[in-house]
């Protein structure tokens, strides 16, 4: 049995996804295979290329958030979702970076969902992984990672809405590159504050109805001024990702790059989900001939920029990568 799960980068659309809004993430050809053969026993067993110890989960686990060591939890959420009736031993291979930003855990939930006998649709695959990850670190995601990993289509973004949790096609252009940097920044959303945004976002809700249908003259309506900017970036984020998705189909680069610009600083003063190294690198970036747009992706607080640029405008080194549109997770064999 071979199993591939893509990595995946957020072009545009960043907490947008828990609050019923709009994203315009991409599935990447960085990814997790997991290798391996059902066995007799009861237990899921796997090594890993970037770990020292294995995960050995029961196919009965319990507690997912138990299990150590760390990275085996995720493992063990997928086994607690999808429930097993035999045991798996086999392997790990990854080249997406962990921490990064690019979605490192989504892929292994879902290769390792389809290596222990997941049966299902992409749409259900990705829900499967969503609550098997907040399972195992108690964050709780929303479903941009999972659904990207799960749907994507080589050469396409996909235009997720998250009200209905459905999503459209978008060419990327011909012309243009999708650049990954990592920042140097190890991002650990479990350590990070957002449950604290996630919660702020719902508290906007609750007081001016889903974010995702929202217009900024309800803002005033909000007393808390942290809530009410937290509102105001994914009410205006999700404008920036409608702007997006028109600029990339009528292949108007610049157009496109503004508003990755545009959605960087909301998240820096608005979302306050960035750090000094992510602006100064955003700065950089920008500054570079033939770069037309940089911002964070991800959920932030370290981890990895994206950029738009023509080709050959970034060169690829240890820390920046050309990655192009992939498509979604899949059983390679049997």
């Amino acid at each position: 049995m071979t199993a591939f799960a893509p990595g995946r980068v957020n072009l545009i659309g960043d907490h947008t996804d828990y609050a019923g809004g709009l994203a315009l993430p991409m599935a990447i050809d960085l990814g997790t295979t997991v290798v391996g053969a059902p066995t007799d026993e009861p237990v899921v067993r796997l090594t890993s290329d970037d770990q020292p110890e294995p995960a050995v989960v029961p196919i009965d686990v319990g507690d997912p958030s138990t299990v150590a060591p760390s990275w085996a939890r995720y493992v063990a959420g997928v086994v607690a979702e999808v429930a097993p009736t035999h045991g798996f031993r086999g392997a790990v291979h990854s080249t997406v970076p962990i921490g990064s930003g690019l979605s490192s855990s989504a892929a292994l939930e879902l290769a390792v969902a389809l290596a222990v006998g997941f049966e299902g649709d992409p749409l259900a695959l990705a829900r499967l992984g969503q609550r098997a990850e907040q399972r195992a670190s108690g964050v709780p995601c929303g479903l941009m990672d999972q659904l990207t990993s799960a749907c994507g289509i080589a050469g396409h973004g996909l235009l997720i809405d998250f009200a209905t949790d459905t999503w459209t096609p978008v060419p990327i252009p011909a012309d243009a590159e999708v650049v990954v940097v990592h920042s140097g920044e190890a991002r650990a959303l479990a350590g990070s504050a957002y449950a604290e945004r996630r919660a702020a976002v719902e508290a906007a809700a609750t007081r001016i109805g889903p974010l995702g249908s929202a217009t900024l003259d309800r803002l005033d309506e909000i007393d808390d001024p942290v809530v009410r900017r937290r509102a105001r970036h994914v009410i205006t984020e999700d404008q920036r990702v409608r702007a997006f998705a028109e600029a990339l189909r009528a292949g108007d680069l610049t157009l496109a790059g503004h508003e990755m610009v545009a959605s960087h600083e909301s998240l820096r003063e608005d979302f306050e989900v960035s750090t000094p190294r992510l602006d100064a690198l955003v700065a950089e970036l920008c500054a570079m001939p033939g770069v037309v747009g940089a911002r964070l992706t991800g959920a932030g607080f370290g981890g990895c920029l994206v950029a738009l640029a023509e080709p050959g405008a970034v060169a690829p080194t240890g820390r920046a990568w050309v990655v192009h549109a992939a498509d979604g997770a899949r059983r390679i064999r049997s």
